[in-house]
């Protein structure tokens, strides 16, 4: 029987149910069990693939080309697991499930309702999911994580909440265990109780009792002894079951944190975890995972070395909008033993027009950038803040500053190059000007132009590294030498194939492109420390344990040159992929993606092909 924890969250949103649920899970993992993890989102959309960035955070995409919340991208990173879009639940895909079951005359003319049939379709999901091999052994996991999102008492939480009262006893008392995270206010140095008491005396009132209660204090000091003890007394929990979460230096401290309260202890007595099969293998396993944390840990803390980088991006203001570029950078930089440092420049304050209207953020912008070890352009959409962007670029490559654009950035860096380079000062993306007359980027043909939902060059794509290039291409050596690597991709666009040649006869390397050779996926400057653009997504794949071969090179030339060789060595003896080598992508979508392009010869014209 899969044992059940499910993370909960009053008084606010944000205060780190990810985090913790993650954390977790990544304990359980070091005792030798196989954990998975499914997060609930009450939304009404489907997925979250036409959120806003700045409102909702990153949309984390997984191999199956799911668009999803970013705490899956945190369930992946802690638990090295490859999750499906299944394990991200929202509104929006139960009611459309129930609604298609009505249509078919499955309830055979019964009334439709939220209880019993949009919380049976809930808890059904659930334990469906929470069976599916998420790991290299290819087994069914032994524990499910399931994160709530949102705050107890929302309203469109409701039928998730009545859901897991259900659930409970559909799996049974030794089955099923929930984590409260609530945060504790701290108020001129008093910290109060009162939120978390009222937060649980709502769930209890609501039919689910907590087994454990994460205080989440939003300062460095830990929770007071008399706290704790005042929380025990009014929530009915012995103390053993109150638990603080204070901020830390690093969110990769938080397991520890947590296991040095005994959760580890508490839940195997609570979910009778003796009673499951864990062979010496996984134990072992376990184990070693445990230590290479905490070494990964204690290095840190020991880092006095910086690597500045600057990121020029669309939607700075909330950071979270780039939540895998950030976990990337970090996960390098801990392999070459150095302190990141991140300065975020909205791209818009690097153009000339910002100069005239507020020249102090013009010329912060440009001071930061100037003084960058390295410079790195992620994905986004929309034609705001794009020439700031090109400009960073310009700069990079003339000053031979390392680079690496992603999806956005990559496009970017191929219109700086036909604009600066083959002088074509017009040179533009049809995303952005749909006449234009020197099209270097252009919205692929198969892509919908009418739904936006899920339509997008989605999940798990190969890449074939260029023959010819590989005595030199630095990003093939990343990858360990390999002939073909695996990325996820998100995006409507792609250099136009038309103008591939004019570009590769002017200097610029395309030394990745898909199965057919027809869509150009990485390029790469022979003559420059480090100058890389991607059209996939590296980052949504990258590990702390085991660091995304593309930003372990930017992040190691940026450190400088003989840091760059001592890894592309590194990487020669023991690199390890990310994931098995097969997509997960379904064979049709793969198919209709690696078409012969009608722009593939030059032949076409690009009018008609759309």
């Amino acid at each position: 029987m899969t044992k059940y924890i499910l993370v909960s969250g009053g008084v606010v949103s944000g205060i780190g149910k990810g985090v913790i649920a993650s954390s977790t899970g990544l304990l359980l993992k070091t005792t030798g069990l196989k954990v998975t993890a499914i997060k609930i989102d009450p939304y009404m959309n489907i997925d979250a693939g036409t959120m806003r960035p700045t409102e909702h955070g990153e949309v984390f995409v997984l191999n199956d080309g799911g668009e999803v919340d970013l705490d899956l991208g945190n369930y992946e990173r802690y638990l090295n697991v490859t999750l499906s879009k299944d394990n991200n639940i929202t509104t929006g895909k139960i009611y459309r499930e129930v609604i298609d079951k009505e249509r078919r005359g499955e309830y055979l003319g019964r009334t439709v309702q939220i209880v019993p049939h949009i919380t049976n379709a809930i808890q059904d999901w659930i334990e469906r999911v929470s069976k599916i091999p998420v790991d290299d052994t290819d087994e069914e996991p032994d524990i499910c994580i399931v994160e709530l999102g949102g705050t107890v008492g929302d309203i469109e939480s409701a039928p998730f909440v009545e859901a897991m009262r259900q659930f409970q006893f559909r799996v049974g008392h030794d089955n099923f265990a929930l984590i409260h995270v609530s945060l504790v206010p701290d108020m001129h140095g008093e910290q109060k109780t009162k939120p978390t008491q009222t937060t649980v005396h709502a769930l209890r009132g609501l039919g689910l009792l907590p087994d454990l209660i994460a205080c989440r204090l939003l300062l460095p000091q830990p929770l007071e002894p008399a706290t704790k003890a005042k929380i025990s007394m009014f929530c009915h929990v012995s103390s053993e079951q109150v638990f603080g979460v204070h901020d830390v230096s690093s969110v990769y401290h938080v397991p520890l944190l947590l296991q040095s309260q005994g959760i580890v202890e508490y839940l195997r007595k609570r979910l009778n975890l003796a009673s499951l099969n864990i062979t010496p293998e996984m134990v072992s396993k376990g184990q070693s995972l445990e230590a290479r944390w905490r070494g990964m840990t204690k290095g840190q803390e020991r880092l006095f070395d910086e690597v500045k980088i600057v990121l020029v991006g669309k939607y700075t203001d909330l950071k979270d909008a780039y939540m895998s570029v950030t976990k990337s950078l970090e996960h390098s930089a801990f392999r070459v033993r150095r302190k990141l440092v991140i300065s975020w420049v909205e791209s818009s304050h690097l153009e000339p027009e910002t100069q005239e209207s507020n020249p102090v953020k013009y010329h912060d912008a440009w001071r930061a950038l100037v003084g960058a070890g390295g410079i790195l352009v992620p994905g986004g959409f929309g034609q705001r803040g794009t020439e700031g962007m090109i400009l960073a670029i310009k700069w990079a490559r003339e000053q031979k500053i390392p680079f690496l654009g992603i999806c956005l950035g990559f496009q970017m860096a191929v219109l700086e190059w036909a604009r600066s380079v083959l002088n074509i000062p017009d040179a533009q993306s049809t995303e952005f000007v749909s006449d234009t007359p020197n099209p270097f980027v252009i919205f692929m043909p198969e892509i919908s132009r009418t739904h936006m939902g899920g339509t997008m060059r989605l999940g798990l794509r190969p890449t074939v590294f260029d023959p010819d290039m590989e005595g030199w291409s630095k990003v093939r050596k990343l990858y360990g030498g390999a002939e073909k690597m695996w990325e996820r991709h998100r995006h409507r666009y792609e250099v136009n194939p038309a103008e591939v040649k004019r570009l590769q006869d002017s200097g610029l390397s395309f030394v990745g492109k898909d199965e057919k050779g027809e869509r150009m996926q990485i390029l790469e400057l022979k003559d420059h420390p480090f100058f890389v653009g991607l059209q996939a997504h590296p980052e949504l794949c990258s590990r702390p344990l085991n660091p995304s071969p593309p930003f372990l090179g930017f992040i190691s030339a940026s450190c400088g040159l003989s840091v760059l060789e001592e890894q592309l060595d590194e990487q020669a003896r023991s690199f390890r992929p990310p994931h098995p080598e097969k997509s997960m992508v379904s064979e049709e979508t793969l198919r209709k993606s690696t078409q012969e392009h009608p722009l593939a010869n030059g032949t076409g014209n690009l009018t008609e092909s759309f």
